[in-house]
Parts: C-alpha cells; structure tokens; sequence
C-alpha cells in the first residue's frame, strides 16, 4: 500500500490530463434518495481518464526508449491516450486495435499522428498480435491496466475526489476491465480512508474480475459481451487482481439494459452522451442502492468514458426505457373483429403507448404487439391483472431478449385472403398518419373509425418528437371509399396514401397465387 501511495502522489498526469470536477447528480439523488455524485472523467481531452495511465508510465521512459517508440493494445480509449501521450512526448506510437472498435475512436487516434494496426476480434487477440510487434520492432509495449505506473497515474483520480468531495463518500463505484482504475483507485483511498467502501462495477457477460475473486486465482472467460467493449478483457492483469483482492469490497454486475438505462441517466442530469463502459459504474450503483436499500449516504461514482459510436444511439434509447423498467413489452390477446381494438384501446385509458404492432391474421383471435409506459415492476404487474381481470390474455415479453433484439420490429405477414377473391367486396387501404403526441389523440382516431371498417394493420412507435406516426390498414367496401375520404377530411390528421407502395405490396399485401 504504501508503494502504491507513493507511487501516485508522485504520478506524473498533469501535463496532459486534467483535474475534472466532482459533481452532484441532482436528478439521481432525488430519485434513490442518496447524495450522488459523479468524477467526471469523460471530460479529459481524450474523453476518458486512460490519459492518465499511459502518460505516467511514458512520462518515465529514457530517451533511448522514446527514440525507440511505443506500442500498445486497445479497443480505443487507452490507445487515445497513448496516441496523445506520445504526441506530447515527441515519440513514434503503433496501436493495435480489433477491428471490432468503432470508427469514431480510430480516428481519434490516427488524428495524434498514431499508427493503426486493426488485428483480432477482441482485445486479447490484439494484444497478443503487439506483443508480437513489441519484439520485433524493439517498441516498449505500454499495457492497457497491467502496470504499476498505469495503475498509479489512474490512482490521481481517488486523489482528485478525496479532496474535491465535501463530506466523506461512504461508497466509490469504479467500471472494471482490466482493473487498472479500481486497482490505483482502491489503493489510494483505503491508505486514507479504509472505511470507504469500493464497490467494483462489471458488465455480466464480461465479469473477468467478478468469477476471479470468486475462484480466488485469475480465470479467463470463453466468451464476453462487446456491448460495453471498453472493458471486453477475457482475464484481468496479475497486479490489478491482487489489488482487487486485498481493497476492493465487493463487485456488482449489471446487463445491457442497465447500462443504457446508466447512459440515460446521465444525459439527463448533464446533458452528456457516456459510452456503455463510461456509464458502467453508475449502473451498478444503481443496482446497489437497490440491492442493499441504501438511503441518505454519499455516493460517487466514476464517469470514465465518452467515448460513444454514434451509431449506437438508437440502440440504447430503444433498451433505456426496459433497463429502467419504465416500459412494458406486451403481447395482447384479443378477439379477431371489428371493434376489439378499440375496446383495447379503452382498457388502455390514459397510459402512453410506445409501440403497438398489429396484422390481422386468420382464426378467430388476433394477437397485438404493444410497449407500455410504466412506472417500475409493480406499476407493470398492476397493469397485466387490470388486462387479465377485463378478460385479455396477456404475455410480459419485458425480459424477453428475442422481442426485444427482433421480434418487436418483425411483427406483421400477409393480409389473409378469401378463398373466392372475386366475391370479395372488401379492400384493403394503407394509409401513414402524423398527429400531435398528446394524449387522446390515438383514442380520437380509433373512435372516428366507422364501425363497419375493420382494422387490418396498426403500427405505431413513439419516437419521442412532438409528432405521433402511424401506419394504419383498413378493409373498406370498395363502393364506399368517398365514405374513407371523408373520413380523412373529418379527421383532420396529415395523411398520406401507400397503398400502392411497392413496399406494401411485396411484404404486407394479400398474397395472389
């Protein structure tokens, strides 16, 4: 311990990195009735806190071993660093990157002069490939988290908070990949304050550390999950494990759904956009004031990374509202004929809607795909026995990976066709309805309907704009149509006509043989 205190109080960072601020999540404190608070290291000039490591441990290279050059193996965040700290210190830089790492953090690393070399599916492949380099080329190797130097310049930031917080913090919450940052954080706030509780945050498809302790020895994991590739490490470092074994109090995991829900979190309280790693420890946080019932105590956690693919974004608004489980993913059974969509809807009353997906289908009952806006488990529990006492079966498909990957953006097929066609006086018009997003307004719709109209497709996804949109299929009687035009001018919705859409016909129309 005392090394490692040493280490870090003379840890050279600063003519890089930054000291970033310590500041109060007030919409998350309100909502788990705790202090929260979050060390911003989203906010160093590489948008992660890996500048520190990488710059102390090349802060303290001789001159032939900089003339020399660096190498290093990183999914992106270290190899910013390292790029940057090699720009600072006037050396050549390799980085050997998987190819799985985002367009975004390959750029930023070329952009510090670095040199790319993308190698591998995973972070270990590509550490193995720079080792190989390392040897080849005489390039001192920078490791990612297996380095006392590393470790030490990441330890500053424990230094940074014990004297920025204004009270004591009774928990610290830290993402683990390798274990670098827990390892330098741990170290140096239990030398101080060994009351404070570390609390090790991991992604459950990706707990190196976690089944290490467990096991009490390093393991290597067969697979691990890329959502947060920021810490996808297969096995941690032998420094780092011994240091989570000696200071680090316990581990949380957290999944997917979580962890968006982690990104959400913080957007909202700082209007920043944090990678699924960067949004790690705030995740598990929040899992741990729930697990343990924790009130009124001072809580930090580490917002390491910002790091974020853009093209990610969909992904994690779309799982946000599941990992907070504030929307329900519901499949509906209800009678196949006319009306029974609007007696849904009237079940429904005032609760928002964020998807509802229907095709009408042969027999005699029709199934509906549908996400609900709830306030939490209970609120989701509640809402199902309100379906179940007015007579709707109901299936909760909230946990269920498949709906939510694919089933929910697969639900459709074939208009179901008569077997006479010619003496069916029926036809099928597809229309695309905009409308304000203001509750009543789907409700106006269903009821300005004309009861002989059945409903054969309903499509509708809150986007979050102030615009609802709808797709909306409807069997008329094909003498009446002046009857559906009317209908569209009492409405008073901005519509448009795709029934010739050749979308339409190719994967929703009536099948001809």
């Amino acid at each position: 311990m005392e090394d490692y205190l040493q280490k870090i109080l003379r840890a050279r960072v600063y003519d890089v990195a930054e000291e970033t601020p310590l500041e109060q999540a007030k919409n998350l404190s309100r909502r788990l009735n705790n202090q929260i608070w979050l060390k911003r290291e989203d906010l160093q000039p590489v948008f992660s806190f890996k500048i520190r490591g990488a710059y102390n441990r090349m802060a303290q290279l001789s001159k032939d071993e900089l003339e020399r050059g660096v190498i290093a193996s990183s999914a992106g965040n270290h190899a910013q660093g390292v790029a940057l700290s090699a720009n600072q210190l006037k050396c050549r830089a390799v980085i050997v990157m998987p190819v799985t790492t985002p367009a975004m953090k390959i750029r930023a690393v070329h952009s510090q002069k670095a040199e790319v070399v993308l190698y591998g599916e995973t972070y270990d492949e590509s550490y193995k490939e720079a080792l190989r380099i390392s040897k080849k080329q005489g390039l001192t190797f920078i490791h990612p988290f297996d380095d006392p130097e590393v470790i030490a310049g990441q330890g500053t930031i424990a230094l940074e908070i014990l004297r920025q917080a204004q009270e004591q913090p009774d928990v610290i919450y830290v993402a683990i990949g390798g274990g670098g940052l827990i390892g330098g954080i741990a170290a140096f706030v239990k030398s101080l304050w060994p009351q404070i509780e570390i609390v090790g945050v991991e992604p459950n498809d990706s707990a190196a550390m976690k089944h290490s302790l467990e096991a009490n020895k390093r393991i290597e994991l067969n697979e691990i999950g890329l959502f947060a590739d920021g810490v996808a490490v297969r096995q941690v470092g032998v420094h780092t494990f011994s240091l989570a074994k000696r200071y680090v109090d316990s581990i949380v995991t957290v999944n997917t759904d979580e962890i968006c829900a982690a990104i959400k979190d913080v957007f909202e309280d700082t209007r920043t956009i944090l990678e699924p790693a960067g949004a790690l420890a705030i995740a598990g946080m929040k899992t741990d004031v729930l697990n343990r019932k924790l009130s009124g105590r001072n809580l930090i956690a580490v917002a390491c990374g910002a790091n974020m693919n853009f093209d990610r974004l969909r992904f994690v608004a779309e799982r946000a509202e599941l990992g907070e489980e504030r929307e329900a993913m519901l499949a509906v059974d209800i009678p196949e004929k006319a009306g029974s969509l609007k007696m849904l809807c009237e079940v429904l009353g005032n609760r928002s809607l964020t998807e509802f997906s229907y095709r009408m289908a042969k027999g005699k009952r029709a199934q509906v795909f549908m996400g609900v806006e709830v306030q939490g488990p209970e609120d989701r529990a509640k809402l199902i026995k309100h379906f179940e006492s007015k007579g709707i079966k109901c299936l909760d498909l909230s946990e269920n990976e498949f709906a939510k990957v694919h089933l929910r953006h697969m639900v459709g097929g074939r208009l179901p066709t008569s077997s006479e066609p010619s003496k069916d006086s029926r036809t099928e018009l597809l229309y695309r309805f905009e409308f304000p997003e203001r509750p009543g307004a789907l409700m106006k719709f269903v009821n300005t309907l004309r009861p002989e109209w059945s409903i054969s497709i309903f499509h509708y996804r809150n986007h979050g704009s102030d615009v609802g949109r709808i797709v909306v299929g409807v069997l008329v009687e094909k003498n009446a149509k002046d009857k559906w035009e009317i209908f569209l001018r009492d409405l008073g919705y901005q519509s448009w006509n795709e029934t010739n859409n050749p979308a339409y016909e190719l994967f929703l129309g009536a099948q001809m043989v």
